[in-house]
């Protein structure tokens, strides 16, 4: 045989198991179309002398040919592998729709504690602001003290908005 002629049967070869292999992967549920691209039609059974299902219903290719390489696939069971298919779609919808309530109730608890930080920043920020000028009163103070030649012994007391303090004079 000619080494040309080899690769060329060994190609169809592989196409026609490649053909065979997407016909058995695609037949799972309810096909829409057989691997050749022909469309599916219902086919009826009808009754013969052996028949023990008479009018036994199938998904078939419009073009099928019992080669294997077209789709004839019971009605009953593309059905039931399509609703355990849906099923199984259903049931993680489901767990879906569980997890996004739990989600809901964690943002709402999140929302309210985002409120409560925000109301304590604004709260600190004030009292931040406070101590910036009650630091700025006592600093002028202390100033003051220095320039007239005494010092500060000691700060008697602090009430939140005004302060005590107990300056030590120097004799001049």
């Amino acid at each position: 045989m000619d080494p040309a002629e080899e690769i060329r049967d060994s190609k169809r070869h592989k196409e026609y198991a490649n053909m065979l292999r997407y016909t058995c992967d695609s037949e799972y549920g309810i096909p829409r179309r057989c691997s050749c691209g022909g469309r599916i039609i219902d086919e009826v059974k009808v009754k013969e002398e052996h028949d023990t299902l008479p009018g036994k219903r199938f998904f078939t290719c419009a073009n099928y040919e019992a080669n294997g390489l077209h789709i004839r696939q019971p009605w009953v069971i593309g059905v039931q592998e399509q609703l355990e298919w849906l099923t199984k779609r259903v049931e993680a919808a489901e767990e879906e729709i569980k997890f996004i309530t739990s989600l809901k109730h964690q943002i709402q608890t999140l929302e309210g504690k985002a409120k409560e930080l925000n109301l304590q920043v604004d709260r600190l920020t004030g009292e931040v602001y406070n101590l910036t000028v009650h630091v700025e009163v006592l600093e002028k103070l202390c100033f003051e003290a220095r320039v007239e030649g005494g010092s500060v012994l000691q700060v008697t007391g602090w009430n939140g908005s005004e302060c005590s303090i107990l300056f030590l004079s120097t004799p001049h």
